[in-house]
């Protein structure tokens, strides 16, 4: 029992200060950019704290992979210098064995990389969206442009009227039935979030009939049903970290500004992504291997560079699934699997 709580402890210290490391520079790198913004805001000191909070679970998914990736190395390189691995091996115990014990390291970043993937990282970008919209001078503009977004099969056009995402102007509808022919064109200057729908404010309307166009006009129309807040902010700023549950409302009929396939695998990514924390864990193992008096630094630096060539063929083959080149299970799922098994192939071949 004790050297599985021995091995686990030097593997889970050298993850943990990797992660450590790595999420404070991109800490530091970020407040670098509107830590002058908070400060105009009269925010003071606790709004850069309140700030970086909300920040962390975005940043630690992030560096999970890189952490898992830049601690492993460290311990068995560790453990190769001291021999130890040598001395295990002597009294029976396999590499196999020595991975199996120190996995729960990567299985806790793993946990740590879901969590914050599936709820904490949505969670706090709704609460730093909500906290920066109400803070926000009322000289400040938000982004300005008309965007074309779908909500089910209804087209929509409109510019975001407050950084908030709860009101747009210049909104255009267009509805459309399963054929995909337009039946309905509705024109507001102003639409208003109200919890239960969009109030569109003196809205026009256009119906196509089989006799001819009906036109007419309203005081009120409450479209249902509409984007979330969250969902328009997202749209109108472009975030590229996209939330599993705006990715599941897009595919059952909510907002959406891209294709299905976008959505699909942005889904799966919220599953397969974790696993690189194993991914790491199984390219760097052969460094356990390494006989350094004999010159093995070549294969730490070959595990360090297996291990950022799986974050860019990751990269590729997820934005080939967005696209739809790529059905989205291969896209998100290919890369780990592929290098999943070079790790395990390696492994097997230095223990040969």
């Amino acid at each position: 029992m004790i050297l599985p709580w021995h091995l686990l402890r030097l593997v889970a210290s050298r993850v943990l200060a990797a992660l450590l490391v790595l999420v404070s520079i991109l800490q530091i790198l970020d407040l670098l950019d509107v830590t002058t913004d908070i400060l105009e805001r009269k925010l003071g000191v606790g709004g850069v704290l309140y700030y970086a909070f909300l920040r962390l679970p975005t940043l630690v998914q992030q560096v999970a992979p890189l952490s898992v990736l830049a601690g492993c190395l460290f311990a068995f390189t560790q453990l190769a210098r001291q021999n130890a691995v040598v001395a295990l091996r002597s009294t029976g115990i396999s590499t196999y064995q020595l991975v199996r014990m120190m996995a729960p390291a990567a299985l806790a970043i793993a946990v740590l990389h879901l969590a914050s993937v599936q709820w904490l990282t949505p969670r706090a970008n709704q609460a730093l969206d909500a906290w920066w919209s109400r803070t926000a001078p009322r000289s400040e503009a938000a982004p300005s442009g008309p965007r074309s977004f779908r909500v089910g099969e209804d087209i929509v056009t409109a510019t975001m009227g407050a950084p908030s995402g709860r009101r747009l102007t210049g909104v255009r509808i267009y509805r459309r039935d399963a054929a995909g022919r337009m039946i309905e064109r509705l024109r507001a200057d102003t639409a208003a979030f109200q919890g239960d729908g969009w109030r569109l404010s003196s809205p026009t309307f256009e119906t196509l009939e089989a006799g001819g166009v009906q036109r007419g006009a309203a005081q009120e129309i409450v479209w249902r049903p509409g984007p979330l807040p969250q969902d328009v902010r997202a749209i109108f700023t472009g975030e590229e970290a996209l939330a599993p549950g705006s990715a599941r409302r897009a595919l059952s009929g909510g907002v959406s500004a891209k294709p299905p396939a976008f959505y699909r695998t942005a889904l799966q990514r919220a599953w397969s992504a974790p696993l690189a924390a194993f991914v790491m864990m199984l390219l760097t193992a052969p460094v356990l291997l390494v006989n350094f008096r004999s010159g093995g630094a070549s294969t730490v630096v070959t595990c360090l560079g297996a291990g950022l060539l799986f974050l860019v063929v990751d990269g590729i083959f997820t934005a080939l699934g967005e696209s739809g080149t790529v059905p989205a299970i291969l896209g998100a799922w290919a890369a780990p699997a592929i290098f999943a098994a070079l790790g395990a192939s390696a492994l097997l071949f230095q223990e040969g």
